[in-house]
């Protein structure tokens, strides 16, 4: 798969959740998650994709740089964290799609998600699930799945 296109809008070691404002062109503040609650990596979206929930799709990248919002970094995937998420009574994918910056020199050797430990994507799953609890949303199904199913359900999304 070619790279990837990903913007930052939520830089990782953050309390803030920021998302992009199309009327203004710029990024908000949505809201902050609570004391001691933080991202533990930055968390953006996908060039050029629609997901079901309406946004583009979601994307965690990992990468060694310190990034901000705004920032279009060139990403390779290695898998996804399926997710279905149920909101005032509607349930539907949300996958969290996990990509590694193209110049990573430091996690170049990680080629699909299970890559790393168990209790490393245990902790990536257990955010995500405590995340979904401040927004009100319910995720149910979560699993990790390697980088060939990750990329056919992401070509689904492309516009």
């Amino acid at each position: 798969m070619r790279p990837i296109t990903v913007i930052v809008e939520t830089p990782r070691h953050t309390a803030g959740k920021y998302v992009f404002d199309p009327v203004n062109k710029c990024y908000t503040l949505k809201k902050i998650l609570p004391l001691g609650m933080y991202f533990p990596y930055d968390f953006g979206m996908i060039v050029n994709t629609h997901a079901e929930d309406g946004d583009p799709a979601d994307a965690i990248i990992i990468t060694e740089c310190i990034t901000y919002p705004g920032v279009h970094i060139a990403c390779r995937l290695i898998g996804s964290l399926q997710a279905k998420q149920t909101e005032k009574g509607k349930t539907i994918r949300n996958d969290r799609y996990i990509m590694i910056a193209e110049d990573s020199l430091v996690f170049a050797h990680i080629k699909d998600s299970g890559d790393f430990s168990n209790e490393h994507n245990e902790q990536l799953m257990d955010f995500f699930l405590n995340y979904g609890k401040i927004e009100n949303k319910e995720l149910k199904h979560l699993k990790f799945v390697n980088t060939n199913k990750a990329e056919k359900d992401l070509e689904k999304l492309l516009k």
